[in-house]
């Protein structure tokens, strides 16, 4: 370590001499100069670091690989996650046996680290292999890999993504893909989180299946007159009044029929339970917003819901009610002598800490797990709600064979704390799921005594 060290802070006294130059004495021609060796010596050394990040693995009392690499770094678990996976088929590998074997993008490897590359020219390699029919021969597979690296060192992504595009039409003319092929390629994901105004963007690639059963869905629903919010009662058999004065598009009446069919499901007993509650949503708010129709609530998932949305989702839903102390917001003492928390504990849970409770972790509670912050029950601590918390599993896992413990502290948040010997893991509480202790207000209004669930 001390000879990377010296390595390192070498790196860093060139860094600082760099950027003490007067680069404004420098001709326009020679800025260009500079700069393109300023960005080869960058992605040499993100290659270095991709090097790096192919030998990373778990030890004592480290949460996942993704979380810590994004902890350390303080960059997007996404991000992180994406580092991990490049680094994956660019790092040399290898077998069971133990002999070495080149990476899975040997060509690509060898440009990414002499610099020729960036993060974009390998998103569009990356995207044209994910995309290409498995009965493409092996042979003509690593030509095409050798071709779009040679090409990459002497094009821009968006040209280079133009050569792979005319490529995988030579390697697959007829448009052949198997069920194998598309059903590598489904999947619905939501793109970020909910935007300023509380809307969200998904992408979703669907199979031929799903395709015809929501076209099916759609032609029924979607039609204009059905299930319209905007109607005092939706309905699905709609008069020639409430076709005609139906004034949503093509696109929102779709959502809207979309929402019928989630809605129709969610509650319904034969769809079990999921963390000891009915599958429904289940959102927290206080009674003064409820009383002036202002606000948002949050649910369990993580997503704000306006008020006025969410008592008109009440018509029709299973109600639950969570009291608070109206002096420091604690929930209520509930205690159990069992090890599994009660449904009413857990939407106390859920009310008072959202989410998972470990530092940075943004599992909603949806995803978490009902923990025992002071002691655990199979070592004589108590199943009270004073002493739970939310953790999602693997932050649980933390706890239980990984070296970390936690505490509730006096104002009812949950301190975790990492391992000794491992500054790198940052303990401390979470405040991700409540953004208004950020502002300093992390207490009711006045007069708010009762939260509603």
């Amino acid at each position: 370590m001390s000879s990377i060290d010296v390595v390192l802070e070498a790196l860093d006294d060139a860094v600082e001499a760099l950027a003490a130059v007067d680069l404004e004495m420098l001709d326009p021609p020679e800025r260009f100069a500079v700069l393109e060796r300023l960005e080869t010596a960058r992605r040499r050394q993100v290659a270095v670091s991709h090097r790096l990040v192919a030998r990373l693995e778990r030890f004592e009392g480290c949460p996942p690989v993704p979380i810590t690499l994004a902890d350390v770094l303080r960059i997007s678990t996404r991000e992180a996650k994406r580092r991990i996976r490049d680094a994956e088929q660019l790092a040399p590998r290898r077998a069971l046996t133990g002999e070495p074997l080149p990476p899975v993008l040997p060509e690509t490897s060898a440009a990414w680290h002499a610099g020729l590359l960036d993060g974009e020219h390998l998103r569009v390699i990356q995207k044209f292999f994910r995309d290409l029919p498995e009965h493409v021969p092996p042979d003509q597979v690593d030509k095409a890999e050798q071709t779009l690296a040679q090409k990459a060192t002497a094009l821009r992504p968006d040209q280079l993504e133009n050569v792979a595009h005319r490529l995988a039409l030579h390697l697959n003319p007829d448009g052949t893909f198997s069920d194998e092929d598309r059903a590598r390629k489904r999947g619905f994901v939501w793109c970020g989180g909910q935007g300023v105004d509380g809307m969200s963007v998904g992408r979703l690639i669907a199979d031929p299946e799903l395709r015809s059963e929501l076209d099916a869905w759609l032609a029924k629903f979607a039609a204009p007159g059905m299930c319209n919010p905007a109607d005092d009662n939706p309905t699905i058999a709609p008069s020639d009044e409430v076709v005609q004065r139906d004034s949503r598009s093509y696109a929102q009446r779709q959502h809207d029929a979309l929402k019928a069919l989630v809605r129709g499901q969610l509650g319904d007993p034969k769809l079990g339970q999921h963390n000891g509650l009915p599958v429904t949503v289940i959102a927290t708010a206080t009674l003064q917003d409820l009383q002036d129709k202002t606000g948002h609530t949050v649910t369990a998932g993580g997503t704000l819901l306006p008020i006025p949305d969410l008592i008109r989702m009440a018509s029709h839903a299973y109600h639950y009610l969570a009291l608070f102390d109206g002096v420091d917001g604690r929930a209520l003492w509930l205690g159990r002598t069992k090890r599994i928390a009660t449904a009413d504990q857990r939407i106390i849970l859920h009310a008072k800490h959202r989410g998972c409770s470990r530092p940075g972790c943004d599992a909603p509670g949806y995803h978490s797990g009902v923990h025992h912050a002071a002691k655990d029950w199979a070592k004589g601590g108590l199943t009270d709600i004073d002493d739970l918390t939310l953790a999602c599993p693997p932050d649980n896992q933390l706890v239980e064979t990984g070296g970390w413990t936690t505490r509730q502290l006096p104002d009812g948040t949950t301190e975790w704390i990492p391992p000794p010997g491992l500054p790198m893991l940052r303990g401390g509480t979470n405040d991700y799921h409540h953004p208004e202790r950020l502002l300093g207000n992390d207490r009711p209004p006045d007069g708010a005594d009762d939260d509603a669930a």
